[in-house]
């Protein structure tokens, strides 16, 4: 279970003194409780690969503005604590393996227009949050749909 590696992750960077490593996993632990107290969801892996994707999101976004500043420092550092949260997500599949399972998903659901996109994304979501990025998923699945 991800949720317990995260425990155990966090002892261990305690006792090593890995500072980085531990104020990322308090921040992701702490995301994780905010959820549970605001909207009720349980503790499980499920809220862990959403709690991280939000995180590394938030991080990207901010590598964006950190080069446009040119703050090559932030980059880094930001670059470091995404490379941290990715053990936490499944293993990510390859744009092949992404493309295969969307073709899959067309076979089956046959979508005629931009308008079924919804319904395409429901599905590609269910396949695969959590492995993969899914606003490249959106993207491909928008080219493919035009």
């Amino acid at each position: 279970m991800m949720v317990e590696k995260l425990r155990q992750d966090m002892i261990s960077a305690m006792k090593n003194k890995e500072k980085e490593r531990l104020t990322v996993i308090r921040m992701v632990k702490a995301a994780m409780d905010q959820e549970h107290i605001d909207r009720k969801k349980e503790i499980n892996d499920d809220l862990l690969i959403d709690v991280v994707n939000k995180q590394i999101k938030m991080r990207k976004d901010s590598i964006v503005e950190f080069k446009k500043a040119n703050r090559n420092d932030l980059v880094t550092q930001t670059q470091v604590e995404i490379d941290i949260l990715l053990t936490y997500l499944p293993e990510q599949l390859s744009d092949l393996e992404v493309e295969k399972i969307i073709e899959d998903i067309f076979q089956n659901l046959e979508p005629s227009s931009i308008k079924d996109m919804g319904k395409v994304m429901k599905e590609a979501s269910s396949q695969l949050k959590g492995r993969a990025d899914m606003k490249k998923v959106s993207e491909m699945i928008h080219a493919k749909l035009q």
